[in-house]
């Protein structure tokens, strides 16, 4: 409404009043914005006729979002591993199955104290064919205590996201059917 009053030269409580006069159904600030920030509509589309092997790399694909992917976060599909050919694998579902587009992830990498940033960072662009700028944030631990941890990762843990609410829904919703055994 208010990039509504922004555009004419009414006010944002003529807008207001006009649209409740005539019962015009409003959409909430995220379905707003949702559609704001994703013009042409969603930014995915589940693939629906999968061939076998796209069956496998769907049922791996949410395997490993349901053991290790970040299921608290509501608007972000988001997984961190210290396993390059597990954060790969993850990349080729969000890639073949839910058909994103490879740009719109982004990468952040958790490293520990003691960890060489530049080893980590070449690590992680050379298995995942990443380039330097496509990993954002990198965010170093500081010990806590002792710790007996005595095979912490010296590449440490890279994650990775696609920010989209819906998709997240649909994820959730596939591996909810999946364990209800009524496979998605």
């Amino acid at each position: 409404m208010q990039e509504i009053s922004d555009r004419t030269s009414w006010s944002y409580h003529q807008i207001t009043y006009w649209i409740n006069r005539y019962n015009i159904p409003r959409r909430n600030r995220s379905e707003a914005n949702y559609i704001k920030y994703n013009p042409d509509g969603d930014p995915f589309k589940i693939k629906k006729k999968l061939n076998l092997k796209e069956v496998e790399l769907k049922a791996l694909g949410l395997g490993i979002f349901w053991g290790e992917g970040n299921k608290n976060s509501k608007t972000a599909v988001r997984l961190g591993n210290s396993d390059p050919n597990l954060i790969r694998l993850f990349r080729e579902f969000l890639i073949k199955i839910c058909e994103i587009k490879q740009e719109k992830l982004k990468y952040s990498l958790l490293l520990f104290n003691d960890a060489d940033k530049n080893k980590a960072i070449n690590f992680w662009t050379r298995a995942l064919e990443l380039t330097k700028s496509q990993i954002g944030s990198i965010t170093s631990l500081k010990p806590r205590g002792k710790g007996t941890y005595k095979k912490k990762s010296m590449t440490g843990v890279l994650i990775m996201e696609f920010n989209n609410t819906k998709l997240k829904k649909q994820i959730d919703k596939m591996i909810k059917m999946v364990s209800e055994n009524k496979y998605a």
